[in-house]
Formats: C-alpha cells, structure tokens, sequence
C-alpha cells in the first residue's frame, strides 16, 4: 500500500454564488415558456396540418345570454314590490272600496279586513299603474255628467201655433181667477152659524141619495159617463165600440153613436152644448184603445171627424173649460193638446215613465192634471209649459183625477185603493182617503161649490165624501159589476154611475 493510498476521500466544495439570482430565474421561466408555446404551437400546427383541428377564417358567433324564468319573475316580483312601495293608498275603507269598484274588483272577500284590503288595492294598482284609477274614476264622472245632463230640464223653441195658444190661455185664464178668487172672498163673509147649516142639508140631502134609475146601456160593459152642460142628456161608451146618448132624467135613448170599432175609453160632452152651440157643431169627443179620436155633433150618428196621431192607446179625452182646445191622454207617455181651431196638435208633452190615464183641467183653465201608470201625478202650467206641482204618494197606478171649484184642491183615485186629496197651495197630500176596497176607477167633486167628493171603485159602489172632512156620507151600492165611471150633473141634483154590468144607474136625494 502505497502512500497515496493512504490519502482519504476528496471534500465537495460548496459553490457560493454572489448577488441576485431573480433575472437568471426570470431567463429560466421566460425559455421555459417559449419552449412550451413553441412546442404548443408546433402540435396546433400539426393537428391543423393533419385535420383535427379547423379554425374559421373570421367568423364569430354571439351567445345569447339568458338567465332561467325563475330568476326573471323573481326580478320582476322585486319590481312590482318596489313599485307597491311607491304608491299612496288612502286609509279610508270607504274610498278603498270605491277604488276597487272602479277598477272592477270585488270590493271585499271573505274574511279580509280593511289593512288586507288596502294591501290589495295597492298590489293591484302596481301591475295596472296607479293612472288606471285616475282614468277610471274620469270615466265615472263622464258617465255621470252625461247622464245629469240627460236629466236637466231642457227648453227648444216651439211652434208659433203654440206662442198664440199659450197668450190666448193666459188672456183666458186670468179673468177666470179674478172671478173665482172674488167668490171665495164673498164666500168668507158668510157667518160660521149660516155655512154650517148648509153643509148639514146638504149631507141630508145626500144621505138620503136612492137608485133613481138604472137602464142597460149595452150588450158590453160601460165604460164611462158624462152629463151634458145643460143636465139634460148623458153620453155612455162601451166596449163594444157604440157611445149612446141618453135623455135625463127619463133616460130614453136618443142617438147611438157608430164609428168606433174596438174598446170606447171615454165619452165627453164640449162645456157649450146645450147652452151656446148648435147642433151642427162639435159637441162630443170619443177615444178607443186603437188610437182613435173622433168628433162628434148631436145631428148625425157618425163621426163629423177624426184626429190622427197616435199610436197606441187614448184612455181619455176631455175639453179645456173654453171649447177650443182638447186634450188626449196616450200610452205612449205622453200627453197632447190638440187646437180646434187652427185645427191641430200644438203640444206633445212627456214627462211621464209610463202611459198617462187621466187628465183634468183646472176650472180656470190655466192648469192641468195628469197621471198615469206610474203612479206619479203631474200639474203642468199650460201658460207657460212647465210642471209647477210634482204629485208623489200613491202606490199604484193614478187612474182619474179631477180639480174642485176651488181651485186649490186635486184629488186623485189610485190603484192602491185610496184617494188623495192634494192641496195645491204648500204642493202636499191634504188627506189620503181609504175610500174602497179595491182600485178607485173614477173621482169627481160636485161641480158647483166642491162641497162633496164622489169616487167609484172596482169594489162594486160608488161613495160620497164630505169636503171638507172627508167623511163617508152614503154608499152608492147597486151595481152587480165594477163601477167604472161616475159623474155629478152640473146643476148638482143627479149622480151616474157605469158599470162592468152592462148598466149605468142615476142616483137622486129624494
């Protein structure tokens, strides 16, 4: 063994390494990195090359970016809930309610209270807009101006016809008042002792009112009565289309009456016959359920003239206290006034809801009466053509009206059984009169001083009322039929009644 042999293993020396080595690493990393793209790319190259990989020369396309239905109607509920926040709901239930009922929602479910209900007044007006309530609530105030308007009283300029007829009422009319108001100033001059001796014979007199007469009139029922200006004669109408005049008080037929071919209405004598007029003059008038009004003089048996116009139902007629002009009652509504002198209609007034039955001229003839089917009466001023007094009260149809000489007093007959007495002067019912038990067809006062009320009814009778006081003073029973027509005679001694029977009676105080 040598003495080299000897010698150990030889020390690694530790390298030491002086200053930074951060841009040697950074030299590593970047040809590391080149190395890699350029290996990366020479694959991409190759797969190109060989076919695997295809790239577009440019193209591109859009991805459409869509989030799922859940999350859009969450969005959309955070939306409406901000919205809600938003918008003043008043705290009041009752325009809470209004506001519901405008939008056309059920103004309340079951068992929600006001808070819910506001809650969902305003969730509503978050998905329609809070201006739907606005717009609906114009709507309502348009709609409700539009119909105000509609009910508004309402003037068009008339017919000259009517200019004349309204100044020669007023000329007429006035002087009547005049002479009528005088009359009741006299009348008040009388002692309290001497009016009430009178008034106690004269409810003698009409308690001991007898069946003076009674004749059958026709093969129909009578449907109305009317005595002449002079007491001397009575007009009868039946169903069966023929008017009859009859003497007084011997009732004797004089003259049947040929030109109406369905249900006669009414019958009336002109306020002249029989004192001023001729024979050859109009003295009658006639309406039947078809419509027609015919004319009438006491030289022939058939119509001298016809007045056309309506169409539907005339329940009745009656002449104006001076002869000139007649009115006609329709069941289309509505109410006419016809001139015979310029011979022909110069007003067709409405005003009510439903047929007009009756009417009745104010004796001074500056008024009149109407009612009908709708249980409402009506007082028109014909000077001036408005309705000065409104008759509400009966609960029925009105089927006869008629003024007293007095000219303040109205009574009217209705379908509920009861007549009213009306004062004009503070427009109210003076007294309701449970007169029958069934409907009242037919009122009339006593023509000369108003001092009694006569009603017939379908009750089978007639009665006799005190006026004032309204006490029942004789009960008219005879008629085997409805009573469905009365009149007083105009000098006061006679009473006629027509009846569903075929007959019509004449009473007389013995």
């Amino acid at each position: 063994m040598s003495d080299e042999d000897d010698v150990g293993p030889a020390v690694k020396r530790s390298r030491v390494f002086y200053g930074s080595l951060e841009e040697k690493e950074r030299a590593r990393l970047s040809s590391e990195m080149v190395n890699s793209i350029l290996i990366r790319s020479d694959g991409v190259k190759a797969g190109i090359k060989a076919g695997n990989i295809n790239i577009s020369s440019g193209e591109t396309m859009e991805l459409e970016e869509r989030g799922s239905e859940r999350q859009q109607e969450a969005l959309a509920e955070f939306e409406r809930r901000r919205r809600a926040r938003q918008i003043t709901v008043s705290t009041d239930d009752a325009e809470v309610k209004a506001g519901l009922r405008a939008l056309g929602e059920p103004i309340t479910l079951f068992g929600e209270g006001p808070a819910d209900r506001r809650e969902r007044l305003r969730g509503i007006l978050s998905v329609v807009g809070p201006d739907a309530l606005k717009k609906s609530r114009k709507d309502e105030d348009r709609v409700k101006r539009s119909q105000d308007e509609c009910q508004q009283t309402w003037y068009h300029e008339g017919t000259a016809s009517l200019k004349e007829a309204r100044l020669w009422l007023a000329r007429y009319s006035l002087p009547r008042a005049v002479k009528r108001l005088d009359g009741a100033r006299s009348l008040k001059e009388v002692t309290d002792a001497t009016r009430t001796i009178r008034q106690q014979e004269l409810h003698k007199s009409l308690r001991n009112l007898n069946n003076f007469c009674s004749q059958i009139g026709d093969d129909r029922p009578i449907s109305f009565c009317h005595f002449s200006p002079d007491s001397k004669m009575l007009a009868t109408s039946s169903w069966s289309g023929l008017c009859k005049l009859w003497s007084i008080p011997d009732c004797n037929l004089i003259r049947t009456l040929r030109g109406h071919n369905t249900n006669v209405g009414a019958i009336v004598f002109r306020p002249q016959v029989g004192i001023s007029l001729d024979e050859s003059d109009v003295s009658l008038a006639s309406c039947a359920a078809d419509g027609s009004v015919k004319l009438w003089n006491l030289e022939s048996d058939e119509p001298v003239a016809d007045i056309e116009g309506h169409s539907d139902r005339v329940s009745r007629v009656t002449w104006h206290p001076s002869g000139r002009f007649l009115g006609t009652t329709c069941y289309d509504n509505s109410w006419r006034l016809w001139d015979l002198e310029v011979q022909e209609e110069i007003l067709h007034q409405e005003g009510h809801s439903k047929g007009v039955h009756d009417m009745s001229f104010h004796p001074d003839g500056s008024l009149v009466a109407t009612g009908g089917l709708d249980a409402f009466g009506r007082v028109w001023d014909l000077r001036t053509g408005r309705c000065v007094v409104f008759l509400e009260g009966h609960l029925k149809e009105i089927y006869s009206l008629h003024f007293s000489p007095n000219g303040h007093h109205l009574a009217t007959g209705s379908g509920d059984h009861t007549c009213k007495v009306w004062e004009l002067r503070n427009r109210k019912c003076l007294y309701t009169v449970p007169a029958h038990q069934n409907l009242l067809s037919a009122v009339r006062f006593q023509p000369t001083d108003g001092h009694f009320l006569l009603t017939g009814a379908y009750d089978n009778t007639a009665k006799v009322w005190s006026h004032p006081g309204w006490m029942p003073l004789k009960t008219l029973a005879g008629h085997e039929g409805k009573v469905m027509g009365v009149d007083v005679s105009p000098d006061g001694k006679l009473i006629a009644t027509s009846s569903f029977d075929r007959t019509f009676k004449l009473w007389m105080s013995e």
